[in-house]
C-alpha cells in the first residue's frame, strides 16, 4: 500500500513538472532549473546526515547535471558577453565544489553552493518581475 501511494505521488509530481515545463516561458524554465538544483541539494544534505552514501551521490549528481547541462548550457555566450562568461565560470566552480562536497562529505560546501544558487535565483526572479512590470506598463500605455 505504501509503495503504491509513493508511486502515485511520484507520478503526480512528474506530471506536474512536465506540465509546468510545457507551459513555462524561457525565464520560468531557468527558475525551475534553480529550484530543481536547490531541491537536489536539500535532499543531498539529508542523505549526508543519514550516512546514505548512494542516495547522496545520486542527488549531488542530479544537482551537477542541472547546473552543467541546464543552467550552464542555457547561457548565450554571444549575446551574454562578459556576464555569460562569468556565469559559466561560476557554474564550473559550483560543480567542482559539489564534487568536493561529495568526496569529503562536507555539508558546509553544499551550503556554499546552495547560497550561490539562492542568490542567482533571487536575481533571476527579480529580473522577471521587473520585466513583467515593464511589459504591463507598456501594455497600459498603448
Amino acid at each position: 500500500m505504501f509503495t503504491t501511494k509513493n508511486n502515485a505521488i511520484s507520478a503526480y509530481q512528474r506530471i506536474g513538472v512536465e506540465t509546468g515545463v510545457e507551459s513555462a516561458d524561457p525565464h520560468k524554465l531557468i527558475l525551475m532549473l534553480f529550484e530543481g538544483a536547490q531541491e537536489a541539494l536539500a535532499r543531498t544534505r539529508i542523505h549526508m546526515q543519514n550516512n546514505e552514501i548512494a542516495e547522496k551521490g545520486q542527488m549531488i549528481s542530479k544537482a551537477i547535471m542541472i547546473i552543467d547541462h541546464g543552467l550552464k548550457a542555457s547561457l548565450d555566450m554571444n549575446a551574454g558577453g562578459d556576464l555569460a562568461i562569468k556565469l559559466q565560470a561560476l557554474y564550473d566552480y559550483m560543480t567542482h565544489r559539489l564534487l568536493m562536497a561529495n568526496i569529503q562529505n562536507n555539508i558546509e560546501t553544499l551550503n556554499e553552493v546552495n547560497k550561490l544558487l539562492s542568490e542567482l535565483y533571487s536575481a533571476w526572479k527579480e529580473i522577471g518581475e521587473s520585466n513583467g512590470t515593464l511589459t504591463a506598463i507598456k501594455a497600459i500605455a498603448t
